[in-house]
């Protein structure tokens, strides 16, 4: 073999990412949606775009997977809820995935604390907040404790217990599924669900290849981030109109988006 045909053929295998070589088992197919974030509107949007697909491609064992970050900053969280459960309720096959922001939910509505309240709604709870049954004034005329109180009666106990069923992580295949990210050098059985719901920097700063093909949200992308072992697909749908779902089935993988 000529030298220069050697070349090209290092120079190839040289470059190829996991991702180029990543699946999913054989007659499944998954889609993953990104961070919703209280847009209730644009999930509806989304999983229309899901079921016409869905059925374009012909008959698959088929899987929903929300990466986490359902509610907060946008304008119907409670709409959002109640919209994953009936889907939930439908029979689908679905799972979800426990983001920070779900974390911080349960915290806030189980536990009448000021402070946990006080970091709840400079994160976007207030939104979350007034998309229950509670006006805008009365919301106001309520200071941190009363509003501790409030909370306890606001949230239906079904949407509490819906969101303390969420998983921190889903496994299938070449891809791993989680809310943050993972913690580079550690083995997804000892990831912590502190870094698989907040991890930042340490992670999508990290090069080299991972266990797995990591799927997660957390973190905005004005377009999907393909890199190395990684792909983002939070594209900050709460202000951006974009809400992003990646598709897969053998090795093939695409994109829907609103």
């Amino acid at each position: 073999m000529p030298h220069s045909m050697l070349g090209r053929l290092f120079k190839k295998a040289a470059v190829q990412r996991p991702l180029d070589t990543a699946r999913v088992p054989d007659g499944m197919r998954v889609y993953a949606i990104g961070d919703i974030h209280g847009r209730n509107d644009l999930l509806h949007n989304l999983l229309k775009q899901i079921e016409a697909d869905d059925a374009a491609r012909g008959a698959a064992d088929t899987h929903i997977i929300f990466l986490g970050d359902l509610m907060d900053r946008g304008p119907d969280s409670a709409g959002v809820m109640n919209t994953a459960m009936a889907l939930r309720d439908a029979g689908r096959k679905v799972r979800f995935l426990m983001g920070n922001h779900e974390e911080v939910f349960v915290r806030v509505c189980r536990k009448n604390d000021t402070k946990v309240t006080r970091f709840f709604l400079r994160i976007g709870g207030e939104e979350t907040v007034l998309s229950y049954a509670i006006t805008r004034a009365e919301y106001i005329t309520l200071d941190m404790e009363q509003l501790s109180e409030r909370l306890a009666t606001l949230v239906p106990e079904a949407h509490l217990e819906f969101v303390e069923s969420f998983e921190d992580q889903i496994v299938i295949g070449d891809y791993a599924f989680v809310h943050a990210g993972i913690r580079p050098g550690v083995p997804l059985s000892e990831q912590k669900p502190s870094d698989l719901r907040w991890i930042r920097e340490d992670f999508v700063d990290q090069r080299g290849d991972l266990e797995k093909v990591v799927v997660y949200g957390h973190t905005i992308y004005d377009e999907v981030e393909e890199r190395g072992s990684r792909i983002g697909i939070d594209t900050g749908a709460y202000a951006s109109d974009k809400l992003t779902a990646l598709g897969l089935e053998g090795g093939e993988r695409w994109y829907l988006q609103t």
